[in-house]
């Protein structure tokens, strides 16, 4: 074993992947996690006698890292893969969107909006070249493509379902790699959308991920909440926490959000933290619903009606088998906006009466005995927007400080904010600090 120390802050996906890398090359690693247990956005709680994860995640055919990542601990066989269907709640009322046909009949768009609607996405799909994307906003590419009526009557509503008022700096990017992401499955020689998924969710998945850690030598510290790093009297990083004794190390990786990382790296110059401050981030609210009937057969419902408070419903059990949710139906109503907006404010309480009494609008049918369980999980800083030329103003994950480093999901310049792209942009920039470690 390398005698060089690592010390990594943040134990989700990111920081559970660097760990894994950097003891595979045989560094002694130590990895630090200020939440009880491991896992960060992929982590799991109890609803009910239902164990599952408090935020949605879904596995596609095309995410290889992924995939990878599971075969290293034994479980990309495991891996259940299911064909869903798609729906659309637009002017209070439901339409399928799982195919060709169903898409044709489609009734608030006439046949030539619906050819530049498909047209769109047919484009977006074929473009290789992200980065001239960035120069042009979202709003202008889609009304280019779309025209006004489909962009007024489809885009704008999800836009804003998705961003709030960020859409209105957001780049063409986003909206391309939204599309790249749905489509992934069937550049994998599929027609069909198919998702997969572990039966028992991400915390089998942490779980085997944590006992390979420790295998391989890794130190696991939770409850451990860094509250500053400094470089200590032998010029070596010093993590410092709230409630424990410092450590110090060789090297150190902070994967935290952006905007923390720069307040906890002390040293910084002042162009790393305007850099990493000017990062934007959207928080989620999520509340996760356990109820004793589905709602409909759709993985996913986007949602144009701007009366909804919620982006979309993800029924979890139109994917998972309903015998690994104790045969209920499982939905997620997420909400995505600004990490400063009053919503983070509301107790749980008042976020599900505000949720749940809407969720019961769009589905009448449903009563307060069909709802078993309700939830409510939140994150403040959670996917980054995407704004206009946005990978140009990004910092160096190697900062100013010796042997300091930073590496979060702020470097998903190019994708979605999900498991594959998360262990893709660690492996990819593990590579780039190695040559400067």
């Amino acid at each position: 074993m390398k005698s060089e120390s690592w010390g990594i802050v943040g134990g989700g996906i990111m920081g559970i992947t660097l760990a894994l890398r950097l003891s595979e090359m045989g560094y002694r690693v130590t990895l630090f996690e200020a939440a009880p247990e491991l896992g960060g956005l992929v982590s799991s709680w109890k609803m009910n006698d239902v164990e599952w994860d408090k935020f949605y995640h879904v596995i596609l055919l095309s995410d290889f890292k992924t995939r990878d990542l599971l075969k290293q601990v034994g479980l990309e066989d495991k891996i259940e893969w299911v064909e869903t269907k798609t729906g659309f709640y637009m002017n209070g009322k439901l339409y399928s969107m799982s195919d060709t046909v169903e898409f044709l009949k489609f009734p608030t768009l006439n046949l030539i909006d619906k050819f530049r609607l498909g047209l769109t996405i047919l484009v977006a799909s074929r473009i290789k070249n992200w980065k001239r994307l960035e120069k042009i906003p979202v709003t202008d590419w889609l009304q280019r493509w779309s025209g006004k009526n489909t962009y007024q009557k489809v885009w704008l509503p999800l836009l804003r379902a998705k961003l709030g008022d960020s859409y209105t700096k957001t780049s063409a990017v986003f909206i391309w790699a939204t599309i790249q992401r749905l489509y992934g499955a069937r550049r994998s020689g599929l027609k069909k959308e198919m998702f997969g998924y572990l039966p028992g969710g991400y915390k089998r998945i942490v779980s085997a991920l944590k006992d390979k850690l420790i295998s391989r030598g890794v130190q696991i510290h939770t409850g451990y909440a860094a509250r500053e790093i400094t470089i200590g009297p032998v010029s070596k990083p010093v993590i410092h926490f709230a409630a424990n004794e410092p450590m110090e190390f060789d090297k150190v990786v902070s994967t935290l959000p952006a905007g923390l990382s720069a307040k906890l790296c002390t040293g910084l110059t002042i162009k790393e933290i305007k850099k990493l401050e000017g990062i934007e981030y959207l928080g989620v609210i999520c509340v996760a619903v356990l109820l004793n009937k589905p709602v409909s057969n759709f993985y996913i419902t986007n949602i144009t009606d701007s009366w909804v408070p919620f982006t979309g419903v993800i029924e979890m059990s139109a994917l998972v088998d309903k015998k690994y949710l104790g045969n209920n139906a499982l939905v997620y109503l997420p909400k995505y906006v600004s990490p400063y907006d009053p919503l983070f404010n509301y107790s749980d309480e008042e976020i599900k009466k505000f949720f749940l009494s809407n969720f019961k609008k769009m589905y009448p049918w449903l009563t307060d005995e069909d709802i078993k369980f309700a939830g409510v999980a939140r994150a403040k800083h959670v996917i980054t927007v995407l704004t206009e030329n946005y990978s140009r103003n990004l910092p160096d994950v190697v900062t100013t400080i010796p042997g300091v480093y930073i590496i979060n999901t702020a470097y998903i310049q190019d994708g979605t904010l999900n498991v594959n792209e998360t262990i893709k942009v660690a492996d990819d920039k593990l590579t780039q600090i190695m040559a400067d470690a």
